[in-house]
């Protein structure tokens, strides 16, 4: 069995992301969901990278010396540890952990006027795009307009609460946070989604560190369950 660990643990790894991007959506934890292709594709090479490899191993054992081969299936073997635990036990998406340690995200336009919201209230946002707007739109666009965001809860230490979202531009890896500040409103439990309706409050000066985060006079706080993509795009 030992010199078949090399084999085993491509199979597991090619096993775990064939799971996480073929049989669901869990790789939308990790990745932005254009890659899903790119993951099948890697997944299936490395199942049948691990099949031709335990096929030819006889012959390729006659190459390598016994010390050699020993230490390293022991090193195979080892390395099956993480890749059981990613087939088995997929972690979760980055949460309030991952919020509270990325500094607040900067808009790259800088001050300016943005294309008018659609018609109708309450008006559907991402929690970036409030944020957007909310800090750098000089024509104001926010005011007057009910506005829904849906995010997960975080806190500071002083009760203040925030709707939040981890913004993925390619995979979780490049995570930065968007967040507003929930007035008005009882905070459910640190990490519940929620999706609040509201009204913007003007909030420091246009433009500066004054104006973050955003702050929404909430009306209304509902639960909901976690979204099949708990991320958002730039």
């Amino acid at each position: 069995m030992r010199r078949y660990g090399g084999p085993f643990l491509l199979l597991l790894i090619g096993a775990a992301v064939l799971r996480v991007s073929l049989f669901g959506d869990l790789y939308l934890r990790y990745v932005q969901e254009g890659l899903r292709p790119y993951l099948i594709a890697s997944g299936a090479a490395l199942v049948l990278l691990a099949l031709t490899t335990a096929a030819l191993r006889p012959a390729l054992t006659h190459t390598h010396s016994h010390t050699h081969a020993h230490g390293g299936s022991r090193l195979a073997w080892l390395l099956t540890l993480p890749a059981l635990a990613l087939l088995l036990f997929p972690p979760p998406a980055l949460g309030s952990y991952s919020a509270e340690r990325e500094a607040a995200r900067r808009a790259a336009q800088g001050v300016g006027t943005f294309p008018a919201l659609p018609d109708g209230d309450p008006v559907t946002l991402t929690v970036a795009e409030y944020g957007s707007r909310a800090v750098y739109d000089s024509g104001r666009s926010l005011k007057g307009r009910t506005v829904r965001l849906t995010g997960f809860v975080t806190r500071d230490d002083d009760g203040t609460w925030y709707v939040t979202r981890l913004v993925v531009s390619c995979c979780a890896a490049d995570a930065t946070t968007a967040k507003a500040e929930i007035r008005n409103a009882t905070a459910p439990p640190t990490d519940t989604w929620v999706t609040v309706t509201g009204t913007w409050h003007p909030k420091g000066t246009l433009g500066s560190p004054t104006a973050w985060p955003p702050v929404l006079d909430a009306r209304t706080v509902t639960k909901i369950p976690e979204p099949t993509n708990p991320y958002e795009k730039p």
